[in-house]
Protein backbone atom coordinates (compact mmCIF):
# COMPACT_ATOMS: atom_id res chain seq x y z
CA UNK A 1 0.00 0.00 0.00
CA UNK A 2 2.84 2.35 0.90
CA UNK A 3 4.53 1.70 -2.44
CA UNK A 4 1.31 2.69 -4.29
CA UNK A 5 1.13 5.93 -2.30
CA UNK A 6 4.72 6.79 -3.22
CA UNK A 7 3.98 6.00 -6.86
CA UNK A 8 0.98 8.38 -6.87
CA UNK A 9 3.10 11.11 -5.27
CA UNK A 10 5.56 10.85 -8.19
CA UNK A 11 2.76 11.74 -10.61
CA UNK A 12 1.22 14.54 -8.51
CA UNK A 13 0.92 18.00 -10.07
CA UNK A 14 1.77 20.76 -7.61
CA UNK A 15 0.50 24.32 -7.77
CA UNK A 16 2.95 26.85 -6.36
CA UNK A 17 1.54 30.26 -5.46
CA UNK A 18 3.76 33.28 -6.05
CA UNK A 19 2.83 36.87 -5.16
CA UNK A 20 1.96 39.22 -8.01
CA UNK A 21 2.09 42.31 -5.84
CA UNK A 22 1.91 42.98 -2.13
CA UNK A 23 3.28 45.44 0.39
CA UNK A 24 3.64 42.55 2.82
CA UNK A 25 5.67 39.84 1.14
CA UNK A 26 4.50 37.33 3.74
CA UNK A 27 0.81 37.94 2.98
CA UNK A 28 0.20 38.52 -0.72
CA UNK A 29 -3.34 39.83 -1.27
CA UNK A 30 -3.66 37.60 -4.28
CA UNK A 31 -1.48 35.12 -6.10
CA UNK A 32 -0.82 33.62 -9.46
CA UNK A 33 -0.53 29.86 -9.73
CA UNK A 34 2.31 28.24 -11.59
CA UNK A 35 1.92 24.60 -12.54
CA UNK A 36 5.02 22.41 -12.19
CA UNK A 37 5.39 18.69 -12.41
CA UNK A 38 7.18 16.54 -9.87
CA UNK A 39 7.55 13.64 -12.25
CA UNK A 40 10.89 11.94 -12.20
CA UNK A 41 12.47 10.77 -15.45
CA UNK A 42 12.05 7.12 -14.48
CA UNK A 43 8.31 7.47 -13.83
CA UNK A 44 7.41 9.34 -17.03
CA UNK A 45 4.64 6.97 -18.08
CA UNK A 46 1.90 7.37 -20.66
CA UNK A 47 -0.49 8.48 -17.92
CA UNK A 48 1.82 11.23 -16.74
CA UNK A 49 2.38 12.41 -20.29
CA UNK A 50 -1.38 12.70 -20.79
CA UNK A 51 -1.66 14.69 -17.56
CA UNK A 52 1.06 17.06 -18.69
CA UNK A 53 -0.52 17.42 -22.12
CA UNK A 54 -3.93 18.22 -20.63
CA UNK A 55 -2.38 20.74 -18.24
CA UNK A 56 -0.51 22.43 -21.09
CA UNK A 57 -3.64 22.69 -23.22
CA UNK A 58 -5.69 24.06 -20.35
CA UNK A 59 -3.19 26.69 -19.22
CA UNK A 60 -1.93 27.89 -22.56
CA UNK A 61 -4.67 27.30 -25.08
CA UNK A 62 -7.76 28.26 -23.07
CA UNK A 63 -9.34 31.55 -24.20
CA UNK A 64 -8.72 33.28 -20.87
CA UNK A 65 -4.99 32.57 -20.74
CA UNK A 66 -3.90 32.73 -24.37
CA UNK A 67 -4.88 36.17 -25.59
CA UNK A 68 -1.77 37.81 -26.93
CA UNK A 69 1.94 37.15 -27.44
CA UNK A 70 2.59 39.61 -24.61
CA UNK A 71 0.63 37.65 -22.00
CA UNK A 72 2.46 37.56 -18.68
CA UNK A 73 0.39 35.06 -16.73
CA UNK A 74 -1.82 37.44 -14.82
CA UNK A 75 -4.53 35.02 -13.72
CA UNK A 76 -5.31 36.12 -10.18
CA UNK A 77 -7.07 34.31 -7.37
CA UNK A 78 -7.55 34.97 -3.74
CA UNK A 79 -5.12 33.36 -1.36
CA UNK A 80 -6.54 30.29 0.38
CA UNK A 81 -9.77 31.84 1.65
CA UNK A 82 -11.81 34.89 0.69
CA UNK A 83 -11.45 36.32 4.20
CA UNK A 84 -7.75 35.65 4.71
CA UNK A 85 -6.34 38.79 6.31
CA UNK A 86 -9.76 40.47 6.53
CA UNK A 87 -11.40 40.85 9.92
CA UNK A 88 -15.15 40.22 10.26
CA UNK A 89 -16.72 43.64 9.82
CA UNK A 90 -20.07 45.11 10.80
CA UNK A 91 -21.94 47.77 8.81
CA UNK A 92 -23.96 50.28 10.80
CA UNK A 93 -27.55 50.69 9.69
CA UNK A 94 -27.47 54.48 9.61
CA UNK A 95 -30.59 56.65 9.55
CA UNK A 96 -31.68 57.48 5.98
CA UNK A 97 -30.56 61.11 6.21
CA UNK A 98 -26.94 59.91 6.08
CA UNK A 99 -27.41 57.66 3.05
CA UNK A 100 -30.49 57.16 0.88
CA UNK A 101 -31.96 60.62 1.50
CA UNK A 102 -28.82 62.07 -0.07
CA UNK A 103 -29.24 59.79 -3.09
CA UNK A 104 -32.85 60.91 -3.44
CA UNK A 105 -31.63 64.52 -3.68
CA UNK A 106 -29.47 63.68 -6.69
CA UNK A 107 -30.98 66.47 -8.81
CA UNK A 108 -29.63 69.05 -6.33
CA UNK A 109 -26.07 67.70 -6.00
CA UNK A 110 -24.54 69.57 -8.92
CA UNK A 111 -25.76 72.77 -10.55
CA UNK A 112 -23.94 71.92 -13.80
CA UNK A 113 -24.65 68.21 -14.26
CA UNK A 114 -27.67 66.02 -13.54
CA UNK A 115 -26.28 63.53 -11.03
CA UNK A 116 -29.30 61.23 -11.00
CA UNK A 117 -28.13 59.00 -13.91
CA UNK A 118 -24.86 58.43 -12.02
CA UNK A 119 -26.30 57.17 -8.71
CA UNK A 120 -28.35 54.38 -10.29
CA UNK A 121 -27.22 50.74 -10.26
CA UNK A 122 -25.78 51.04 -6.74
CA UNK A 123 -23.52 53.90 -7.83
CA UNK A 124 -22.19 52.19 -10.95
CA UNK A 125 -24.12 54.57 -13.19
CA UNK A 126 -25.51 53.76 -16.61
CA UNK A 127 -24.24 50.71 -18.53
CA UNK A 128 -21.91 51.60 -21.39
CA UNK A 129 -23.49 50.69 -24.73
CA UNK A 130 -20.34 49.92 -26.68
CA UNK A 131 -18.09 47.02 -27.60
CA UNK A 132 -16.34 47.21 -24.23
CA UNK A 133 -18.65 44.57 -22.75
CA UNK A 134 -21.32 44.07 -20.07
CA UNK A 135 -19.17 45.02 -17.08
CA UNK A 136 -18.57 48.62 -18.17
CA UNK A 137 -20.45 51.59 -16.75
CA UNK A 138 -20.33 55.37 -16.98
CA UNK A 139 -19.27 55.58 -13.34
CA UNK A 140 -18.89 59.02 -11.78
CA UNK A 141 -15.50 59.72 -10.21
CA UNK A 142 -17.01 60.95 -6.92
CA UNK A 143 -19.08 57.91 -5.96
CA UNK A 144 -16.56 55.64 -4.25
CA UNK A 145 -18.57 55.89 -1.01
CA UNK A 146 -21.65 54.42 -2.71
CA UNK A 147 -19.64 51.75 -4.55
CA UNK A 148 -17.78 50.71 -1.41
CA UNK A 149 -21.04 50.38 0.50
CA UNK A 150 -22.70 48.34 -2.25
CA UNK A 151 -19.74 45.97 -2.42
CA UNK A 152 -19.43 45.69 1.36
CA UNK A 153 -23.10 44.82 1.88
CA UNK A 154 -22.67 41.55 -0.01
CA UNK A 155 -19.08 40.88 1.04
CA UNK A 156 -18.50 37.38 2.50
CA UNK A 157 -16.52 38.82 5.43
CA UNK A 158 -19.42 40.95 6.63
CA UNK A 159 -21.11 39.86 9.86
CA UNK A 160 -24.57 40.82 11.08
CA UNK A 161 -23.81 40.09 14.72
CA UNK A 162 -22.20 43.25 16.08
CA UNK A 163 -20.53 41.29 18.90
CA UNK A 164 -18.69 39.13 16.35
CA UNK A 165 -17.17 42.10 14.53
CA UNK A 166 -13.58 43.32 14.82
CA UNK A 167 -14.00 46.16 12.34
CA UNK A 168 -16.87 48.67 12.02
CA UNK A 169 -17.93 50.42 8.83
CA UNK A 170 -19.85 53.72 8.97
CA UNK A 171 -21.48 53.93 5.50
CA UNK A 172 -22.03 57.71 5.49
CA UNK A 173 -22.28 59.03 1.92
CA UNK A 174 -19.87 61.83 2.73
CA UNK A 175 -19.19 62.72 -0.90
CA UNK A 176 -22.88 63.26 -1.66
CA UNK A 177 -23.20 65.28 1.54
CA UNK A 178 -20.28 67.51 0.51
CA UNK A 179 -21.77 68.04 -2.95
CA UNK A 180 -25.16 68.91 -1.50
CA UNK A 181 -23.76 71.33 1.11
CA UNK A 182 -21.24 73.18 -1.08
CA UNK A 183 -23.56 76.09 -1.82
CA UNK A 184 -24.78 76.54 1.76
CA UNK A 185 -23.46 79.91 2.92
CA UNK A 186 -24.29 79.37 6.59
CA UNK A 187 -21.45 77.32 8.05
CA UNK A 188 -23.57 75.96 10.89
CA UNK A 189 -26.09 74.56 8.43
CA UNK A 190 -23.34 73.32 6.13
CA UNK A 191 -21.72 71.35 8.96
CA UNK A 192 -25.00 70.14 10.48
CA UNK A 193 -25.11 66.64 9.00
CA UNK A 194 -21.47 66.00 9.92
CA UNK A 195 -22.16 67.07 13.51
CA UNK A 196 -25.24 64.85 13.61
CA UNK A 197 -23.19 61.86 12.43
CA UNK A 198 -20.64 62.36 15.20
CA UNK A 199 -23.44 62.65 17.75
CA UNK A 200 -24.98 59.41 16.46
CA UNK A 201 -21.67 57.52 16.70
CA UNK A 202 -20.75 58.91 20.11
CA UNK A 203 -23.84 57.28 21.57
CA UNK A 204 -22.83 53.83 20.32
CA UNK A 205 -21.08 51.59 22.90
CA UNK A 206 -19.07 49.97 20.11
CA UNK A 207 -17.69 53.37 19.13
CA UNK A 208 -16.92 54.48 22.68
CA UNK A 209 -15.15 51.20 23.50
CA UNK A 210 -12.00 52.09 21.54
CA UNK A 211 -12.68 55.71 20.67
CA UNK A 212 -13.38 54.87 17.03
CA UNK A 213 -9.99 53.25 16.39
CA UNK A 214 -11.69 50.18 14.93
CA UNK A 215 -14.10 52.24 12.78
CA UNK A 216 -13.82 53.56 9.25
CA UNK A 217 -15.81 55.59 6.76
CA UNK A 218 -15.43 56.35 3.04
CA UNK A 219 -15.44 59.87 1.62
CA UNK A 220 -16.19 60.01 -2.09
CA UNK A 221 -14.48 63.35 -2.60
CA UNK A 222 -11.03 64.77 -1.81
CA UNK A 223 -10.12 65.44 1.80
CA UNK A 224 -9.99 69.19 1.08
CA UNK A 225 -13.80 69.15 0.77
CA UNK A 226 -14.08 68.10 4.43
CA UNK A 227 -11.39 70.35 5.97
CA UNK A 228 -12.65 73.93 6.00
CA UNK A 229 -10.21 76.25 7.71
CA UNK A 230 -11.73 78.94 9.91
CA UNK A 231 -9.65 81.80 8.57
CA UNK A 232 -11.27 84.91 7.07
CA UNK A 233 -8.21 85.40 4.86
CA UNK A 234 -8.75 82.04 3.13
CA UNK A 235 -11.43 81.82 0.46
CA UNK A 236 -14.45 79.70 1.33
CA UNK A 237 -14.95 77.27 -1.56
CA UNK A 238 -17.73 75.28 0.09
CA UNK A 239 -15.92 72.78 2.29
CA UNK A 240 -17.35 71.44 5.54
CA UNK A 241 -15.49 70.47 8.73
CA UNK A 242 -16.20 66.73 8.90
CA UNK A 243 -12.54 65.73 9.15
CA UNK A 244 -11.75 68.41 11.71
CA UNK A 245 -14.33 67.11 14.20
CA UNK A 246 -12.26 65.79 17.15
CA UNK A 247 -14.47 62.72 17.66
CA UNK A 248 -13.27 61.37 14.29
CA UNK A 249 -9.56 61.88 14.95
CA UNK A 250 -8.90 58.14 15.30
CA UNK A 251 -11.42 56.90 12.75
CA UNK A 252 -9.86 55.72 9.48
CA UNK A 253 -11.09 57.85 6.60
CA UNK A 254 -10.79 56.39 3.11
CA UNK A 255 -10.72 59.16 0.53
CA UNK A 256 -9.83 59.53 -3.15
CA UNK A 257 -7.28 62.16 -2.10
CA UNK A 258 -5.77 62.43 1.37
CA UNK A 259 -4.21 65.57 2.81
CA UNK A 260 -0.46 64.97 2.28
CA UNK A 261 0.57 66.71 5.50
CA UNK A 262 -2.35 66.58 7.93
CA UNK A 263 -4.04 63.34 6.93
CA UNK A 264 -2.62 60.96 9.53
CA UNK A 265 -5.93 59.06 9.70
CA UNK A 266 -6.66 59.48 5.98
CA UNK A 267 -5.90 56.75 3.44
CA UNK A 268 -6.10 57.11 -0.31
CA UNK A 269 -8.31 54.73 -2.28
CA UNK A 270 -8.66 54.62 -6.07
CA UNK A 271 -11.00 56.85 -7.98
CA UNK A 272 -13.68 54.66 -9.54
CA UNK A 273 -13.13 53.96 -13.21
CA UNK A 274 -15.48 52.32 -15.73
CA UNK A 275 -14.67 48.61 -15.35
CA UNK A 276 -16.59 46.56 -12.74
CA UNK A 277 -15.94 42.88 -13.46
CA UNK A 278 -17.80 40.03 -11.82
CA UNK A 279 -15.13 37.37 -12.37
CA UNK A 280 -11.36 36.97 -12.52
CA UNK A 281 -11.71 35.70 -16.10
CA UNK A 282 -13.03 39.09 -17.18
CA UNK A 283 -10.02 40.77 -15.58
CA UNK A 284 -7.54 38.43 -17.27
CA UNK A 285 -9.13 38.87 -20.67
CA UNK A 286 -8.97 42.66 -20.33
CA UNK A 287 -5.36 42.56 -19.09
CA UNK A 288 -4.26 40.54 -22.08
CA UNK A 289 -6.23 42.80 -24.39
CA UNK A 290 -4.48 45.96 -23.22
CA UNK A 291 -1.09 44.23 -23.30
CA UNK A 292 -1.67 43.46 -26.96
CA UNK A 293 -2.88 46.97 -27.83
CA UNK A 294 -1.10 48.82 -30.62
CA UNK A 295 0.27 52.10 -29.28
CA UNK A 296 1.25 54.42 -32.15
CA UNK A 297 1.48 57.51 -29.92
CA UNK A 298 4.29 58.29 -27.50
CA UNK A 299 1.97 59.98 -25.02
CA UNK A 300 -1.63 61.04 -24.43
CA UNK A 301 -3.53 63.59 -22.39
CA UNK A 302 -7.20 63.56 -21.41
CA UNK A 303 -8.28 66.72 -19.63
CA UNK A 304 -9.03 70.42 -19.81
CA UNK A 305 -7.39 73.72 -18.97
CA UNK A 306 -7.31 75.23 -15.48
CA UNK A 307 -7.18 78.90 -14.46
CA UNK A 308 -5.55 81.09 -11.83
CA UNK A 309 -3.08 78.65 -10.32
CA UNK A 310 0.44 77.28 -10.72
CA UNK A 311 -1.14 74.03 -11.86
CA UNK A 312 -2.83 75.92 -14.69
CA UNK A 313 0.55 76.84 -16.19
CA UNK A 314 1.65 73.21 -16.40
CA UNK A 315 -1.69 72.16 -17.89
CA UNK A 316 -1.58 74.92 -20.50
CA UNK A 317 1.94 73.91 -21.51
CA UNK A 318 0.90 70.25 -21.83
CA UNK A 319 -2.21 71.06 -23.86
CA UNK A 320 -0.26 73.32 -26.23
CA UNK A 321 2.55 70.80 -26.60
CA UNK A 322 0.15 67.94 -27.23
CA UNK A 323 -1.94 69.87 -29.75
CA UNK A 324 1.13 70.67 -31.81
CA UNK A 325 2.67 67.19 -31.70
CA UNK A 326 2.09 64.21 -33.96
CA UNK A 327 3.30 61.98 -31.13
CA UNK A 328 0.43 62.92 -28.80
CA UNK A 329 -3.19 61.73 -28.65
CA UNK A 330 -5.58 64.09 -26.92
CA UNK A 331 -9.15 64.34 -25.64
CA UNK A 332 -9.90 67.91 -24.61
CA UNK A 333 -12.47 68.47 -21.88
CA UNK A 334 -14.61 71.56 -22.37
CA UNK A 335 -17.94 72.68 -20.98
CA UNK A 336 -20.72 71.39 -23.18
CA UNK A 337 -18.70 68.53 -24.69
CA UNK A 338 -19.01 64.86 -23.75
CA UNK A 339 -15.68 63.48 -24.98
CA UNK A 340 -14.18 63.21 -21.50
CA UNK A 341 -17.26 61.38 -20.28
CA UNK A 342 -17.32 58.80 -23.07
CA UNK A 343 -15.60 55.70 -21.61
CA UNK A 344 -15.03 54.09 -25.02
CA UNK A 345 -13.36 57.23 -26.40
CA UNK A 346 -11.25 57.80 -23.30
CA UNK A 347 -10.06 54.18 -23.14
CA UNK A 348 -9.32 54.05 -26.89
CA UNK A 349 -7.18 57.18 -26.61
CA UNK A 350 -5.24 55.95 -23.59
CA UNK A 351 -4.76 52.46 -25.06
CA UNK A 352 -3.15 54.04 -28.11
CA UNK A 353 -0.30 55.66 -26.18
CA UNK A 354 2.80 54.48 -24.34
CA UNK A 355 2.56 57.15 -21.63
CA UNK A 356 -0.35 59.13 -20.16
CA UNK A 357 0.25 62.58 -18.67
CA UNK A 358 -1.25 63.24 -15.23
CA UNK A 359 -0.67 66.89 -14.25
CA UNK A 360 -2.48 68.10 -11.11
CA UNK A 361 -5.94 69.52 -11.68
CA UNK A 362 -8.03 71.36 -9.11
CA UNK A 363 -6.12 69.25 -6.57
CA UNK A 364 -3.14 66.89 -6.71
CA UNK A 365 -4.90 63.72 -7.89
CA UNK A 366 -6.89 62.74 -10.98
CA UNK A 367 -9.35 60.05 -11.92
CA UNK A 368 -7.43 59.82 -15.20
CA UNK A 369 -4.56 58.13 -13.35
CA UNK A 370 -6.76 55.08 -12.80
CA UNK A 371 -8.21 55.27 -16.30
CA UNK A 372 -4.66 55.10 -17.64
CA UNK A 373 -3.80 52.10 -15.43
CA UNK A 374 -6.93 50.40 -16.73
CA UNK A 375 -5.72 51.11 -20.27
CA UNK A 376 -2.21 49.79 -19.59
CA UNK A 377 -0.79 53.27 -20.18
CA UNK A 378 2.20 54.30 -18.04
CA UNK A 379 1.30 57.33 -15.86
CA UNK A 380 3.53 60.40 -15.99
CA UNK A 381 3.27 62.57 -12.87
CA UNK A 382 4.44 66.11 -12.15
CA UNK A 383 4.00 65.93 -8.36
CA UNK A 384 4.72 63.16 -5.88
CA UNK A 385 1.38 63.96 -4.25
CA UNK A 386 -0.54 62.85 -7.34
CA UNK A 387 0.01 59.19 -6.39
CA UNK A 388 3.07 58.28 -4.33
CA UNK A 389 1.94 59.91 -1.06
CA UNK A 390 -1.68 59.00 -1.71
CA UNK A 391 -2.21 55.35 -2.60
CA UNK A 392 0.40 53.44 -0.60
CA UNK A 393 -1.98 50.51 -0.15
CA UNK A 394 -2.32 50.03 -3.90
CA UNK A 395 0.90 50.92 -5.68
CA UNK A 396 4.29 49.17 -5.93
CA UNK A 397 7.05 50.28 -3.59
CA UNK A 398 9.32 51.39 -6.43
CA UNK A 399 7.67 54.26 -8.29
CA UNK A 400 9.99 53.97 -11.29
CA UNK A 401 8.81 50.40 -11.90
CA UNK A 402 5.39 51.59 -13.07
CA UNK A 403 5.44 55.37 -13.57
CA UNK A 404 7.46 58.45 -14.47
CA UNK A 405 7.92 61.57 -12.34
CA UNK A 406 8.90 64.73 -14.20
CA UNK A 407 9.79 68.11 -12.79
CA UNK A 408 7.09 70.63 -13.72
CA UNK A 409 9.79 72.75 -15.35
CA UNK A 410 10.35 69.95 -17.86
CA UNK A 411 6.81 70.08 -19.21
CA UNK A 412 8.24 71.71 -22.33
CA UNK A 413 10.57 68.75 -22.88
CA UNK A 414 8.08 65.93 -22.44
CA UNK A 415 8.89 64.19 -25.72
CA UNK A 416 12.63 64.38 -25.13
CA UNK A 417 12.36 63.04 -21.58
CA UNK A 418 10.01 60.18 -22.44
CA UNK A 419 12.01 59.33 -25.54
CA UNK A 420 15.07 58.63 -23.38
CA UNK A 421 13.43 55.64 -21.69
CA UNK A 422 14.59 52.34 -23.30
CA UNK A 423 11.90 50.23 -24.97
CA UNK A 424 12.70 47.24 -22.75
CA UNK A 425 12.13 49.38 -19.66
CA UNK A 426 8.87 50.71 -21.11
CA UNK A 427 7.60 47.16 -21.65
CA UNK A 428 8.54 46.19 -18.10
CA UNK A 429 6.74 49.22 -16.68
CA UNK A 430 3.64 48.45 -18.71
CA UNK A 431 3.48 44.91 -17.36
CA UNK A 432 3.63 46.28 -13.83
CA UNK A 433 0.84 48.74 -14.62
CA UNK A 434 -1.33 45.94 -16.02
CA UNK A 435 -0.68 43.82 -12.92
CA UNK A 436 -2.16 46.66 -10.86
CA UNK A 437 -5.52 46.62 -12.65
CA UNK A 438 -7.37 44.21 -10.28
CA UNK A 439 -6.38 45.99 -7.08
CA UNK A 440 -7.45 49.45 -8.27
CA UNK A 441 -10.74 48.17 -9.72
CA UNK A 442 -14.08 48.11 -7.91
CA UNK A 443 -15.62 44.70 -8.63
CA UNK A 444 -19.32 44.55 -9.45
CA UNK A 445 -21.29 44.76 -6.17
CA UNK A 446 -23.41 41.74 -7.11
CA UNK A 447 -20.34 39.51 -7.27
CA UNK A 448 -19.83 38.12 -3.76
CA UNK A 449 -16.74 36.08 -4.69
CA UNK A 450 -15.21 37.54 -7.86
CA UNK A 451 -12.05 35.41 -7.59
CA UNK A 452 -9.65 38.35 -7.27
CA UNK A 453 -9.01 40.99 -4.66
CA UNK A 454 -10.28 44.39 -5.74
CA UNK A 455 -9.92 47.89 -4.28
CA UNK A 456 -12.41 47.13 -1.50
CA UNK A 457 -10.65 43.89 -0.50
CA UNK A 458 -7.26 45.60 -0.39
CA UNK A 459 -8.68 48.34 1.84
CA UNK A 460 -10.24 45.79 4.21
CA UNK A 461 -6.93 43.93 4.52
CA UNK A 462 -5.08 47.14 5.34
CA UNK A 463 -7.78 48.31 7.75
CA UNK A 464 -7.59 44.97 9.55
CA UNK A 465 -3.85 45.40 10.02
CA UNK A 466 -4.30 49.00 11.15
CA UNK A 467 -6.90 48.07 13.75
CA UNK A 468 -4.70 45.26 15.02
CA UNK A 469 -1.81 47.67 15.55
CA UNK A 470 -4.02 50.33 17.15
CA UNK A 471 -5.59 47.96 19.64
CA UNK A 472 -2.22 46.43 20.49
CA UNK A 473 -0.86 49.91 21.24
CA UNK A 474 -3.94 50.63 23.32
CA UNK A 475 -3.44 47.46 25.40
CA UNK A 476 0.25 48.27 25.85
CA UNK A 477 -0.62 51.74 27.12
CA UNK A 478 -3.11 50.25 29.60
CA UNK A 479 -0.49 47.80 30.92
CA UNK A 480 2.04 50.62 31.37
CA UNK A 481 -0.48 52.65 33.35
Amino acid sequence: MASRTKEREKHQIQFISTPIYSKDKEKPPYTRFVCISTLSKKSLTVTSLLVLLFTFLYLFLSPTSFQSPYSIGLTQTQANSTCDGIAPFYIYDLPARFTTDLVDRCQFLNIYVNTCPHVVNQGLGQPVTSKLGPSWYGTNEFLSDMLFHARAKKHPCRVHDIDAAKLFYVPFYAGLYASFAFREGNHTLRDQLAVELVSYLSNKPTFRKHGGRDHFLVAGRTSWDFMRISDPNIADFGANRLLYLPELADVAVLTIERHPWEGKNQFGIPYPSYFHPKTADEVVMWQNKVLGSKRPYLYAFVGGARVASEKAVVRAEIINKCSASKQCAQVTCKTGTIGCYDPAKVLATLRGAQFCLQPPGLSFTRRSTFDSILAGCIPVFFSEHSAYTQYEWYIPNEARNWSVLLDQKKAEQIEEELGKIPLKEVESMRKEVVRMIPQVTYAHPDSTKPGFRDAVDIALVQLTERVGRALEQEQTAVRVD
